[in-house]
């Protein structure tokens, strides 16, 4: 296939001109008409760059503590939205979450550590043992600055800092711990993950809402082809406290159902918002050839492809009305297009969609609408297992990565629950019951608030 000479450099640092998108608009037309997309060979044989597989994964989630206690709960479809036992939340009008019941923490962390971090970096660190086990790493053989650290987070130890901004208001400032300083930080869970294990390689923390644990995963690729064998990727996220609450709450999106059999609906005729939850999902991303040499082969699989993409902004809709042109449209589709071509995957060639499933009506509409002109009406089995756990802000998209790299190993699609049935214009098939069948590419959505989109294509 012939090559523009840029395309080299453009696919190397996975970002576009303006550090959203995965591959250049070389000969597909694709910033003005997303149909044109060209779906070309894999990029990464014909350009000689490392592969990034995944090779442990390690999961806090509402419905299990770890991989497997996770997994077959998502299998028998069992839900985790309630009422939140760590605050009140009767006088919201939104009233359910998802909760991790049965962690306690002093007897998973180091007490050394419990008094400097948050409940959500408790998690992290747990999860982080997790998949380091689960990949048969040991760090002390490795170079220590072999390993990298990239996670997300929507906006750091929310918990944290509630209560010791209590202290202040109510005892006065003598009365605030130190850890105060950094506990509540958007990096601190990356920064105690580093701390721990005593990395040293490339770090980072991408804050996009809920497409950031796509977004580390497009990052922590991008460093293991730059040559960092493992990078710690993922995210695992909370904020299930009042202050926490108020953010959520201010985006309009949350459900206020009472019955937690209908709080989170995404895609039925009547969804009416979401449900937030904590926890998510801690990755391993390693180098290929790394993986092999270990005796892994491929581990769970490959991260093929990788996108992201704004929505156009409200005053260039506004311009574009007042000009009487054609309204922007979201970027979702031009995510998952720019994620397949990276991948070079057709969209015939896709198994099954992890969705956003936003649970908002209009949202909602406009993923159903990228799905059906992207794969057909009723074209790919779509599922969204995050119905059981809520969405987990920060570590929501790690969690669906997790969940779908599982989908792969065992050749079945987990369901999504209390939906018997999308809307019907929406045309999309929609698996709510267990769905065994061979997989081997499952596309994967999220999108964040403030209009961030992210896909990410998963190759077994």
């Amino acid at each position: 296939m012939s090559r523009p000479a840029d395309l080299d450099a453009a696919l190397l640092t996975d970002a576009g001109a303006d550090g959203r998108a995965a591959l250049e608009d070389f000969d597909t037309g694709l910033l003005d008409e997303p149909e044109a997309v060209a779906f070309p060979g894999d990029f990464a044989d014909e350009l000689d760059v490392a592969r990034a597989v995944v090779s442990g994964l390690g999961i806090a989630a509402p419905t299990g503590l770890g991989v497997e206690e996770y997994w077959q709960a998502t299998l028998e479809g069992r839900c985790a939205v309630g009422v939140p036992t760590r605050f009140d939340t009767s006088g919201y009008p939104a009233t359910l979450a998802a909760e991790i019941p049965d962690f306690v923490a002093r007897d998973r962390v180091p007490g050394r550590l419990l008094r400097q971090t948050d409940r959500a970096t408790q998690l992290g660190l747990v999860a982080t043992g997790e998949a380091l086990a689960d990949a048969g790493l040991d760090l002390d053989r490795l170079a220590e600055y072999d390993v990298g650290v990239i996670t997300a987070a929507s906006a750091g130890g929310i918990e944290f800092g509630q209560r010791e901004l209590g202290h202040l208001w109510s005892k006065g400032k003598q009365f605030v711990s130190a850890y105060q300083s950094f506990a509540w930080f958007f990096a601190a869970t990356a920064g105690q993950i580093s701390i721990r294990h005593r990395t040293r390689g490339p770090s980072g923390v991408l804050v996009t809402e809920q497409s950031g644990g796509i977004d580390a995963l497009g990052q922590a690729r991008r460093v293991v082809r730059k040559g960092t064998p493992v990078v710690i990727s993922g995210s695992v996220d909370g904020g299930l406290c009042p202050w926490g609450w108020m953010g959520q709450m201010a985006t309009g999106r949350l459900s206020v159902a009472a019955d937690p059999a209908g709080a989170f609906r995404p895609f039925a005729a009547d969804a009416d918002g979401y449900v937030p939850g904590e926890g998510g999902a801690i990755v391993i991303v390693e180098d290929a050839e790394s993986a092999k040499t270990r005796g892994l082969g491929r581990g769970y699989g490959e991260i093929a492809g990788y996108a992201a993409t704004f929505d156009p902004s409200p005053k260039s809709v506004e311009r574009a009305l007042l000009a009487g042109r054609p309204v922007p449209r979201p970027g979702l589709r031009r995510a998952a297009d720019l994620a397949l071509c990276d991948a070079g995957v057709r969209p015939d060639q896709v198994d099954v969609v992890f969705a956003d499933a936003a649970g908002v009506p209009e949202l909602d509409r406009i993923e159903a609408e990228v799905l059906r002109e992207l794969f057909g009406p009723y074209g790919v089995p779509v599922t969204a297992p995050k119905t059981m756990t809520g969405r987990l802000i920060g570590g929501g998209a790690s969690l669906d990565v997790a969940t779908a790299l599982l989908a792969l190993r065992d050749g079945v699609i987990p369901p999504t629950v209390n939906v018997a049935e999308p809307a019907a214009e929406y045309e999309l098939d929609l698996v709510t019951e267990v769905r065994a069948r061979p997989l081997r590419t499952a596309l994967v959505l999220a999108r964040g608030y403030g209009g961030f989109n992210s896909a990410l294509v998963l190759r077994s």
